[in-house]
């Protein structure tokens, strides 16, 4: 067991760290204690992370003179050695140990589960609910002196309860029930007709042989289960390159331990211990353990990959490349945009296969959404192009966040004060977008947080979203008066035109009547 304190800090930064590693899906909230109304999870939804951070960060101003509040414990088991719970219990024994269990401490536990160790994070404050500090005096040697009172009080005891439940299990012999000890987290040992339990390097119980000889019980082989057993074996084994990627997949998925005896590198022999049914078998009558050791080429476990991700989309058509690639970690293969990566090698799926994991992928965007009324999904279908509706249900009700954002955008509907353009503008600055569709439905759809509105559905006034151009007005012209006007006659007669023309043959009229044409005007025909 190791308990790890990590680097303290004025604004509870490790809250976020946490929070991060449960939204990528490797850690989970087992504990929130003493946080108010942010415990009320059913009523309120989870709290978001900077709620978390904010109410530690209050809670630590009680005692202004403490610089570094934030107090980040790892605590760690051998393996599987404890479980989540069990983790939990020690931690509550050495928080108490440790002066940060008193009545009022504000407390955040998180299990981890991204190593192969089992282990929880612990973020509370170094500030006591009194508002004194928290004994930090060192911290390190009493925090070891606490795991070894912990440990030695809680040690006994514990092999007491596991002695127990394994004589529950069905053996048929004693190196049967060794096996089905070490399962469990410990090292056994027969010794002058004394069977010896150890853990962690401590023998804890002696008991004798002939009681445990005692209690083999008399039965049949199970051949159905054997028949069972051997199918899940030779189908993760095709999945697998080592004994500990196969042994890791069968105990997370089947609870089946698989316990070998010899050298690592070199075993004689195995057994198998079926937690679920409580019964421990012998490995070779059910696989022989030169065909459960029998690993794949590179290219062999190609085609071995193939064929077990067509069978995981047998089992489940709506499988995603998450889910499929979760069932592939072991076997350090993944996909990705419809190719297939094992080490070094990689090649495209069969096109079938990589359509339909692209489908469920878009599948799997739509039902994040969490629509409740068809005309949502309807919408979320075309948006998505998915064809395949009948794979998708609706939600009974909104997830919280989708209510929250209800109120966030009736508040902005309300506010009358907007006009049609900062009431469009208000809505894009809460990350959503208003969709129309062919048969007259308008959706509010928010693709950062997986949120579609039905605005109709939820009583919105939409005549809001109704484009409303503002009259202008117009300069009056006045109309020039209908009225033609007329040239201004003049005194002085124009001069006829000297170019000769066709009324030219006719002015000899004139020259007739004046008998002294080639005369000069010399003054005496004026009158005196």
């Amino acid at each position: 067991m190791i308990a790890t304190i990590l680097p303290g800090s004025p604004n509870f930064h490790a809250v976020l760290y946490n929070e991060r590693k449960v939204a990528k899906g490797t850690a989970r909230l087992i504990e929130i204690k003493n946080f108010g109304i942010l415990e009320d999870i059913d009523s309120f939804g989870k709290p978001a992370p900077e709620e978390l951070r904010s109410y530690l960060q209050t809670y630590s101003e009680r005692n202004g003179r403490i610089h570094q509040t934030q107090f980040h414990l790892a605590i760690s088991c051998k393996g599987k050695e404890m479980t989540e719970d069990e983790l939990l219990d020690f931690a509550h024994a050495y928080l108490k140990e440790m002066g940060y269990g008193q009545e009022g401490q504000p407390l955040l536990v998180y299990a981890h589960r991204d190593t192969e160790n089992n282990h929880i994070h612990i973020v509370t404050s170094r500030v006591a609910p009194d508002g004194t500090k928290i004994n930090d005096s060192q911290e390190r040697i009493r925090s070891q002196r606490a795991i070894d009172r912990i440990l030695g009080q809680d040690a006994r005891k514990k092999t007491e309860k596991d002695l127990e439940k394994a004589k529950g299990y069905c053996y048929t012999s004693m190196a049967q029930f060794k096996a089905l000890l070490s399962s469990l987290g410990y090292e056994s040992y027969v010794k002058d007709d004394t069977l010896y339990i150890k853990r962690q390097g401590t023998v804890q119980m002696k008991v004798a042989v002939s009681e445990i000889e005692d209690s083999f019980p008399e039965r049949r082989r199970n051949r159905q289960r054997q028949r069972e057993i051997k199918a899940l074996l030779l189908k993760y084994r095709n999945v697998n390159t080592d004994v500990k990627g196969l042994q890791a997949d069968l105990k997370k998925n089947f609870g089946i331990d698989l316990v070998f005896f010899g050298r690592k590198d070199k075993p004689y022999g195995y057994i198998i211990i079926d937690h679920n049914r409580k019964e421990v078998l012998h490995g070779g009558h059910v696989l022989k353990m030169e065909l459960l050791l029998d690993f794949a080429t590179a290219e062999e476990r190609l085609d071995r990959i193939d064929a077990f991700i067509d069978s995981v989309l047998a089992a489940n058509p709506k499988a995603t490349t998450f889910d499929i690639n979760e069932k592939l970690r072991r076997s350090h293969a993944y996909i990705k945009r419809g190719v297939l990566y094992y080490g070094d090698e990689s090649r495209n799926l069969n096109p079938l296969l990589a359509e339909t994991i692209l489908r469920n992928d878009r599948i799997g965007r739509i039902e994040s959404f969490g629509a409740v009324i068809e005309a949502e999904l309807n919408r979320l279908c075309q948006i998505y192009k998915v064809e395949r509706r009948d794979l998708i249900s609706l939600m009974s009700e909104r997830k919280p966040s989708a209510a929250r954002a209800v109120n966030q955008l009736r508040g902005i509907f309300d506010n009358t004060t907007l006009d049609y353009k900062d009431l469009k503008s208000a809505i894009r600055e809460s990350d959503f977008q208003i969709h129309r569709t062919e048969s007259g439905d308008i959706l509010a759809v928010n693709f950062n947080e997986y949120i579609i509105i039905d605005l109709r559905a939820e009583g919105f006034d939409l005549t809001r979203l109704d484009y409303k151009p503002q009259k202008k007005e117009q300069p009056t012209v006045q109309k020039p008066k209908e009225h033609q006007s007329q040239p201004k006659k003049s005194g002085i007669r124009p001069l006829q035109d000297a170019g000769g023309g066709a009324s030219d043959s006719n002015r000899e009229w004139e020259v007739g009547k004046k008998p002294d044409y080639d005369d000069i005007d010399d003054g005496r025909t004026l009158k005196m």
